[in-house]
């Protein structure tokens, strides 16, 4: 083999990289362990009579105030890098997988429609914009285009101009309409865009280590993964909220000091006196807690007061510097009530922008005390005061943001600044005060400028989310899924045991069946899956339980490449060559299929990633990654350890007891029984298409509503809360679906379906109907511990996911049509491929739809369907494209009256290969099946499915259809008449 040297660079770079990039997760995970003993030991001693769930939370507050308070703390003396360092590089968990949640946005363009039009109450535009409502829903069409057309169709004699002359100052009165139309469609790119840089923003609040947030410009939606939070309410009111500028009076260090000392009392002696009881149930959390090291002027360092040269004291605009490890303990001291008794009525503390001292390193947020109005959220100048915004340069040559008022905004600004001459005003977007410039006199006429420590990006940034504030452009939540802890651990127990258990079968099966030569085809798997998840975790991608469901389903694929190698190198040896001629050849000759194979595995798979959202795109990805690495490893590694073990004289043997007698000489007539298989085909066809009328349990992704899985404490039979549910919903039949064990039941309905801010009252129906089988369950409880995940989609972004899945499936046949007509050069190849494909599709739907009130597991149709269907065209598309390899090197030179044999030989001598790799496979998703949980059984099932009808099909249907259609014509690269005669021998 060539380029040995390259090669074991590759293969030793990527193994100190995935090494490396792994060991970050494993530095975080025993300095978390310790934390938490020490958290334990701490709670232990000063509250010894704290039990069950006041002690977890104790034990939890306690660890998170050590992790706050060490974030800077170097963990990893080979490197030197902190706490915080290595939990940025650790490997993501997905919240399904941790808890947490997960939300689809929609940028709202209504709104920016009605801002950017001369008359935002005009009818016409009122009504042109309900119209676009209605059909967005059935439209793949963008939001602008989709208004522009219902506005021509509804006024016919106007034109778009005299409805937005003036907008952004761009559009004209003589401007026709395509001009108008891309104007605005380029503002409104502008709009999604500066949105999506706001909830960047603001997800920093959430406090998460490793949030995930990805935007699809055109369709304008935003994805956002949080996990490990708790608090949905707060997350659906920060990111549906629109930019929220402010400008503020501000206090000074000298105004509060008094208020500042009594504060300080007060907190000490609450802390002095604080009891268990009361620890728990305030909103302070006491294990953050510790009045010896965290006084409140100590936590918040006041900035003391200047004296300029005539001896005036001279104020700082913040009145104080919090470490960034102190901001927990900060917030924990103002949610107490002795705080807020003893502040100013109107005073409320913001923070500035991060800042660092170089020489030590320490960061550290300004503290700004602000004047509120009448104890209002509302500042006297608000962001819609602001009328243009644009990144500049002040005086000394800094990056700053100008800013022009509207006339309202001007005035009251005038007012403002002359109220507070040669003090500061405190300028902040979302409560956080990004500059407190000094008012040296009154600024009238609105212009105005904010400068600070920018970058001229960050000001650029910063002016273009001022202007986002004003185009009134916000995101509405569409789609979420929330999952509690509990179901994350058990994902990550169940996907772990699938994982090592489907590992260690494959490694045996491996060495079993080939002997010593299995051992090269372990170690290529072993650097497979370590190279794929310290790929993953170099790349920062998030491993979620469809992830974790690709990575097992890799372990099964990843052993194909060995598989037909091996299998073409005991052909060789059979033939009575040497073993280094027979593995040269085995290699050589095995080089086209594999690439073939894996081509068509990895389009259907990149088509996944393009169509789909959320978790499928974990497991599309993690599909991408291990088919690729399977290429480096199966052909490369494993030729460059069985070159190292020849060059010593010695061989791997790829017989074992087993191996010779399975397989061996097989001469099945397939050609013959293919009409019978046409039959079956047939009937496959007619239960295809029954399936559509029989219809489907779809999941409440593709139909919209809403999903509730509810823990119980003893089991529960569907049966028993049905009717109750189906009259708390007003008539709506849920569907109910026993998850795991009878303990837990995952419910569906369509109870306000498209409705929003309808949460609250969907729960509380599902309580009333619950009611029965919960008894002492108040409703708090069944909130907090009784829903363990929920789940929400809207009708639109249903439809779009909906449309989205039929895309996907439609272009990858195409695709792989394209492919194998490119790859064979005969159309007749690409037919048989896709009568297979389809074959195997129908049968999976009928399977779906005609079983899914007959198993005891749901079968929806959801996204994973969606994955396990295209992954089910890839793995089909393999079997059958080894076949026709096979028949194409058949076929050379050969005559017309060995044609009918070809085929019979062909699928013989490859029939060892498509029964071990469909062996691996299926006994991967079976163990994936059984251990891996509720979140990826719909999915295994469908791919078992498919696995055993792929394997048909590409037996049975793809090789011999080749025959009927080419008769009396030339196949590809030789001429193939049907025969009936029996195969020929090797």
């Amino acid at each position: 083999m060539k380029l040995k040297g390259l090669v074991w660079f590759f293969a030793i770079a990527l193994t100190l990289i995935s090494i490396w990039e792994l060991s970050y997760t494993w530095v975080v995970r025993s300095y978390e362990n310790k934390v938490k003993t020490q958290a334990e030991r701490i709670v232990k001693s000063q509250f010894p009579d704290a039990k069950g769930e006041e002690k977890d939370l104790l034990v939890k507050g306690r660890m998170q105030h050590i992790l706050d308070s060490t974030r800077d703390k170097k963990i990893y003396p080979i490197v030197g890098s902190s706490y915080q360092k290595c939990k940025e590089n650790e490997l993501n968990l997905g919240l399904d997988l941790q808890g947490g949640m997960s939300v689809t946005l929609e940028v709202s363009l209504e709104g920016l429609l009605k801002s950017l039009s001369n008359n935002p109450k005009d009818p016409a535009l009122l009504k042109a914009i309900q119209t676009a409502n209605a059909e967005k829903v059935n439209s793949d069409v963008d939001y602008i285009s989709l208004f522009t057309k219902v506005y021509k169709q509804q006024n016919p004699a106007s034109n778009l101009a005299s409805l937005f002359a003036g907008a952004g100052k761009q559009i004209k009165i003589t401007d026709n309409d395509d001009k108008v139309a891309d104007q605005i469609r380029t503002t409104a790119k502008g709009a999604i865009n500066q949105t999506y840089k706001i909830l960047l923003k603001r997800i920093d609040k959430f406090g998460v280590a490793q949030p995930n947030i990805n935007l699809d410009e055109n369709k304008g939606i935003i994805n956002v993964e949080l996990a490990g939070v708790t608090d949905k309410e707060r997350v659906r009111k920060y990111l549906q909220s629109s930019a929220n500028l402010q400008f503020w009076e501000v206090y000074n260090i000298g105004e509060l000091s008094s208020s500042l000392e009594n504060v300080d009392k007060a907190v000490t002696d609450y802390l002095s006196g604080v009891s268990v009881d009361t620890a728990v149930k305030s909103v302070v959390d006491s294990a953050k807690i510790n009045a010896n090291k965290n006084a409140f002027l100590k936590i918040i360092n006041p900035i003391s007061p200047q004296q300029d040269k005539t001896g005036k004291q001279i104020f700082a605009s913040a009145i104080g510097n919090i470490a960034l490890k102190d901001t927990g303990t900060f917030n924990s001291y103002m949610a107490l009530d002795v705080v807020k008794n003893n502040l100013p009525g109107d005073c409320k503390f913001l923070l500035g922008v991060e800042e660092k001292v170089e020489k030590t390193g320490q960061r550290f947020y300004p503290l700004y005390a602000i004047k509120t109005v009448m104890g209002s959220d509302k500042a006297q100048l608000e962001g819609d005061g602001v009328e243009e915004a644009g990144q500049g340069f002040d005086d000394r040559g800094r990056p700053s943001i100008k800013m022009q008022m509207t006339n309202l905004g001007s005035k009251t600004w005038a007012r403002l600044t002359t109220n507070n001459v040669n003090r500061p005003i405190a300028i902040a977007l979302d409560d956080i005060v990004y500059s407190a410039p000094n008012v040296n006199g009154p600024i009238e006429g609105g212009s105005s400028e904010i400068s600070g420590n920018f970058t001229i990006e960050e000001a650029q940034d910063l002016a273009n989310i001022l202007k986002a504030g004003k185009l009134d452009a916000p995101a509405k939540i569409v789609a979420e899924q929330v999952v509690g802890p509990t179901l994350g651990k058990e994902a990550v127990n169940g996907g772990a045991k699938s994982f090592l258990i489907a590992f260690a079968v494959i490694f045996a099966l491996m060495l079993i069946y080939y002997n010593t030569g299995g051992w090269v085809a372990n170690i290529a798997l072993i650097l497979n899956v370590l190279f794929t998840v310290g790929v993953l975790t170099a790349m920062g991608f998030t491993l979620t339980s469809a992830g974790i469901a690709g990575l097992v389903l890799t372990i099964g694929m990843a052993v194909d490449t060995n598989v037909i190698i091996f299998e073409r190198i005991k052909e060789e040896l059979t033939k009575g060559k040497s073993y280094p001629q027979a593995v040269n050849d085995g290699y050589k000759r095995s080089l086209a299929p594999v690439i073939d194979a894996h081509v068509t595995s990895f389009l259907t798979a990149a088509i996944l990633f393009i169509f789909g959202l959320g978790p499928v795109l974990g497991f599309a990805t993690t599909q991408m990654l291990g088919i690729t690495l399977s290429l480096f490893c199966g052909i490369l590694v494993s030729r460059l350890i069985t070159d190292f073990w020849t060059n010593k004289q010695r061989h791997f043997n790829y017989f074992t007891g087993i191996s010779k007698k399975v397989f061996t000489h097989t001469s099945i007539n397939f050609i013959k029984y293919r009409k019978i298989a046409y039959g079956i085909s047939i009937v496959v066809l007619l239960l295809g298409i029954g399936s559509y009328f029989n219809g489907f349990h779809e999941g409440v992704e593709f139909k919209g509503g809403r999903s509730y899985t509810v823990q119980f404490a003893q089991p529960v039979k569907n049966d028993d809360v049905r009717d109750d549910l189906k009259n708390a919903f007003g008539g709506d039949f849920p569907v109910i679906k026993t998850v795991g064990d009878n303990k837990h039941l995952n419910i569906t309905t369509s109870y306000l379906k498209g409705q929003d801010n309808a949460d609250a009252a969907v729960q509380t129906k599902l309580y009333e109907g619950l009611k029965k089988v919960l008894p002492g369950v108040s409703y708090e409880d069944f909130i907090k511990t009784n829903i363990q995940s929920s789940q929400t989609v809207q009708p639109t972004i249903s439809e779009d996911l909906k449309r989205g899945a039929i895309k996907a499936t439609i272009f990858s046949i195409v695709i792989i049509f394209i492919y194998i007509l490119l790859r064979f050069r005969d159309w007749r190849y690409s037919f048989g491929t896709i009568v297979a494909l389809l074959h195997d599709v129908l049968v999976t739907l009928a399977v779906f739809s005609f079983l899914k009130n007959v198993v005891p597991f749901p079968l929806e149709i959801d996204q994973h369907f969606i994955a396990a269907v295209l992954t089910v065209i890839g793995f089909s598309m393999n079997d059958t494209v080894i076949v026709f390899d096979r028949i194409r090197e058949y076929s050379k030179g050969s005559k017309a009256s060995e044609k009918g044999n070809i085929i019979n030989r062909a699928v013989n001598d490859t029939l060892s290969r498509t029964i071990m790799t469909s062996l691996t496979v299926f006994l991967t998703l079976l163990i994936l099946f059984i251990f891996g949980g509720e979140v990826t059984r719909g999915f295994a099932f469908a791919m078992l499915i498919g696995v055993v009808t792929g394997t048909y099909s590409s037996i049975f249907v793809a090789a011999p259809i080749l025959v009927d259609f080419a008769k009396d014509k030339p196949l590809g690269e030789a001429e193939i008449l049907s025969s009936d005669k029996g195969p020929a021998t090797v």
